[in-house]
């Protein structure tokens, strides 16, 4: 993801700025100290205050993140700003809320949660959905955390908590280097640097969002008043500045592989970062955990589709690239379906059509001209629909820089491999794993009469796929915003080879030693959902999802989820229903 500001020097601070940042990093000690001080049901009573607040402050947070993105008051995809921001950190809120209480009360997170074994022997929690709510609203979604092989359920249940297990222990104060693209990212990164790991935080905010600091600020006040959050703004200056800070122990970064490694081994290409990276001399010495991004594959797996299940799912991939403007780390990029699928050609069809129809929007992300303009320069003869560009790769094309650029910007490929059923599956899973460029998320489409042929070859193929994130049917961002799931690459990455990043995020029943999430969703919406129709899929109460591109009702709804995640209300409910069978 290229979101966060590439360290220069810290030289180029002057004295005042300097004692500044010094003044909130001592602040934040003292903070660290009353935080150890507080009990776990002290710990949940300050997280109620703090939803309180972000559930007061949803519109302005919502409307100040869409107008820094030239969404305007009537923009068809403003929705996208009340589910990425203030309803992501809601949800997150209420989740570790219950989690913090049942340790208080002597229980343990996992209790009455299913724990179980995958087809691969990993042990697997199924984290969603844990509530009624859920259950009923995402009818047809449910979300599995794997754990890293030799993990049985008892460690599993034994490590649930993290360092809420261990109060008292202090893990002093870190660095939260924020995310520029999405608002929710730098308030759910601090939230679980002070819950996995006891650490206050100082919260560097991206320059892209500058504006949204009065709103962290009033949503927060809660963290910030007794010393557990300082939020600071700055460039690459104070970055750097506080990277190298003594008095941090821990740096988080949702960002770029590039400005990773600025930061570990020192900026640009040249022979002194290259040198200090052979000899394994990183400039910084404390630990970093990141957030990176790659190129997420969407693979298609081929089947017979009615031109509906087309249709739905072109809009399906449209919105995994356009949502956010593809400014996402969590954009699809690379479409994989078979070249002997008899609808290959159909299904090519319904995407450009999507693709094209999507709702215009302004190309926002600082950067994202040039990364236009390489992918123009790439791909001479892709398609440009609009303000986007698609590119076919066909016999004879060099498919390398769309699979080894995260672009970060409207640019959407599609490439083919041959065969059918566990054939392709098995080739498409080796060509995302060895091929593309990261392991953060990966996303895949199978009809439920194909799924059911292939059985248990298709569970292996999922446990094969080498992602921390894996979407069946749904997209990775659902993932995302769900506060039981986890976030974060694949494990094995090293600070001389970071790819995708370095540890997780989110996981609100703090489990400890993951390996991946697994989500998955109906294939059919409401009314296709229905068993009469959806060929033994999932059913689901969904007609369109609200986050698609494609939902005429999505601000709308997007909204009043919102809304009703903050407030409740059933009839405020209700309505955003029957706006939902409008999208």
């Amino acid at each position: 993801m290229s979101s966060a500001t590439t360290p220069t020097t810290a030289t180029t601070l002057d004295e005042a700025e300097r004692a500044r940042l010094d003044t909130a990093i001592d602040e934040l000690h003292t903070g660290a100290r009353t935080w150890a001080a507080l009990s776990l049901a002290q710990r949940a009573t300050l997280l109620r205050g703090v939803r309180t607040a972000v559930a007061a402050s949803t519109q302005e947070w919502a409307e100040t993140a869409a107008h820094s993105k030239g969404l305007g008051g009537g923009h068809l995809l403003r929705g996208e700003e009340w589910l990425a921001g203030p309803y992501s950190v809601l949800g997150a809120l209420d989740a570790y809320v219950e989690t913090l209480t049942r340790l208080a009360e002597g229980r343990n997170p996992l209790e009455g949660v299913r724990v179980d074994r995958s087809p691969g022997g990993r042990t697997r929690v199924h984290a969603f959905p844990l509530t009624g709510i859920d259950r009923v609203l995402l009818s047809g979604f449910t979300g599995e955390v794997w754990l890293t092989p030799g993990t049985t359920p008892r460690t599993a249940r034994a490590g649930a908590g993290l360092a809420q297990r261990t109060p008292t222990e202090s893990g002093g104060v870190g660095l939260v280097l924020g995310a520029g693209n999405v608002t929710s990212i730098p308030v759910l990164d601090v939230l679980y640097e002070l819950l996995a790991h006891n650490r206050t935080a100082i919260l560097k905010v991206n320059p892209t969002q500058d504006a949204m600091v009065p709103v962290f600020e009033h949503a927060l006040a809660a963290l910030i008043e007794p010393g557990f959050l300082r939020i600071v703004r700055g460039g690459g200056d104070v970055g750097a500045f506080l990277t190298g800070h003594k008095r941090l122990s821990h740096v988080h970064i949702t960002g770029s592989a590039a400005t990773f490694d600025a930061i570990v081994w020192g900026s640009g290409k040249g022979a002194a970062a290259a040198r200090r990276r052979r000899e394994n001399r990183p400039l910084m010495k404390k630990p970093i955990t990141a957030e990176l991004g790659g190129v997420s594959p969407i693979i298609v797996v081929p089947g017979e589709w009615t031109q509906a299940d087309l249709r739905f799912h072109a809009e399906h991939i449209a919105t995994m690239r356009l949502q956010n403007c593809g400014h996402n780390c969590i954009a699809g990029q690379v479409v994989i379906i078979s070249s002997d699928w008899p609808q290959a050609e159909e299904f090519r069809l319904a995407l450009r059509r999507a693709y094209a129809a999507a709702p215009e929007r302004p190309t926002w992300y600082p950067g994202s001209g040039d990364r236009m303009h390489q992918a123009h320069d790439d791909y001479p003869d892709a398609l440009v629909l609009g303000d986007r560009l698609l590119v076919e790769i066909d016999e004879g094309d060099d498919p390398s820089a769309l699979e080894n650029t995260e672009y970060f910007a409207p640019v959407l490929g599609v490439t083919t491999l041959p065969g059918s059923g566990q054939e392709f599956l098995d080739a498409a899973v080796a060509y995302a794993n060895d091929r593309l460029q990261g392991t953060l998320g990966a996303n895949l489409l199978i009809d439920p009469v194909t799924q059911k042929a292939l059985g248990t070859g298709f569970e292996r193929a999922i446990t094969q796929l080498r992602y921390g994130s894996i979407a069946i049917n749904a997209w990775t961002a659902f993932g995302f915003i769900t506060p039981t799931l986890t976030w974060g690459a694949f494990p094995g990455n090293t600070v001389q080879d970071v790819g995708s990043g370095i540890g997780v995020v989110h996981n609100a029943l703090l489990l400890d030693a993951v390996e991946r999430s697994v989500l998955r969703g109906p294939f059919r919406p409401m009314p296709r959902s229905l068993p009469v129709l959806n060929g033994g899929g999932r059913f689901t109460i969904l007609p369109t999802p609200p986050w698609f591109v494609t939902a005429r009702t999505g601000a709308a709804v997007s909204e009043g989820l919102t809304r009703f995640r903050a407030t409740g209300g059933v009839v405020g409910l209700v309505k955003t229903l029957l706006q939902a069978l409008r999208a």
